[in-house]
């Protein structure tokens, strides 16, 4: 494939996927950005898995809700490569094939459908990453939000050990992540990282050591959010992921997305 072509291609794909996001997306059509690859993973969300489409550029990492099969996308969130990082773990209850992403707004877990896609995806991210910071432009980042434990995975307040009822309702601490009740996360505090003025709410624990004074770098996603609730979407998880091969300027496997004709502007 000629340079000529594959810019098009390119070009051609990355529009097809800001189009998918509608009017609400931002804009991901940038000089030298490449879209290196893309499929669906499962997102570990706050009381389920749901898939979520993933979309891996030389410079940041694009994921978003899907609705009608993959044709169009929303909740875009757009990750800056230098301020992610990787963690392997073992398999859950639910998900299997997972590995951690933290950033310096947060951190959640993924699932592949495979052992070899999960060690595809990690080993792609990381090949781009390590290429972005080669000439010492951009620096890694260095401080990351806790991931939420999800609401199943403890019925009692994980710090009076008090049993959580209709009444006694679970919460997140912003700071560790952990499930406390509204007792025992009564105090508010500045978590820089997460949010550079908001006051969210933290456990006692996390209020007591004084942690949120640090001042990290924080660039991306401005939405403030440490977490996000979900909608359940009724569709089916799409096990093909495709490779763009930098050698070969072609892409392999092509994934089942079925992106949408641009937009017509509003009048």
């Amino acid at each position: 494939m000629s340079r000529l072509m594959f810019e098009r291609e390119n070009q051609d794909r990355i529009q097809a996927l800001e189009n998918s996001f509608g009017t609400v997306g931002r804009p991901l059509s940038k000089a030298g950005r490449i879209l290196m690859g893309e499929g669906r993973l499962m997102k570990q969300g706050r009381r389920k898995p749901q898939p979520k489409g993933f979309f891996l550029f030389n410079d940041v990492l694009v994921y978003g809700s899907i609705i009608l099969n993959g044709r169009w996308h929303k909740k875009q969130k757009i990750l800056p490569l230098e301020d992610i990082q990787l963690e392997d773990v073992e398999d859950g209850l639910k998900m299997s094939n997972q590995w951690l992403i933290r950033t310096p707004r947060k951190s959640f877990y993924v699932s592949a459908p495979s052992y070899e896609e999960k060690q595809a995806w990690m080993g792609h991210i990381k090949d781009c990453q390590s290429r972005l910071l080669q000439d010492g432009s951009l620096q890694a980042g260095t401080i990351f939000a806790s991931s939420w434990i999800p609401d199943e995975a403890a019925f009692k307040c994980m710090r009076c050990l008090n049993t959580f009822t209709t009444t006694r309702r679970r919460h997140h601490c912003r700071k560790c992540g952990f499930l406390v009740c509204n007792s025992c996360s009564k105090q508010r505090a500045v978590i820089s990282n997460i949010h550079p003025t908001k006051k969210l709410r933290v456990c006692r624990l996390c209020h007591l050591s004084k942690d949120e004074e640090e001042t990290p770098r924080v660039r991306g996603d401005s939405t403030g959010k440490s977490s996000e609730e979900d909608s359940d979407e009724d569709v089916r998880q799409n096990t093909e992921t495709s490779w763009l091969d930098p050698r070969m300027g072609t892409w392999g496997q092509m994934s089942n997305y079925s992106y949408p004709k641009p937009m017509q502007p509003r009048r």
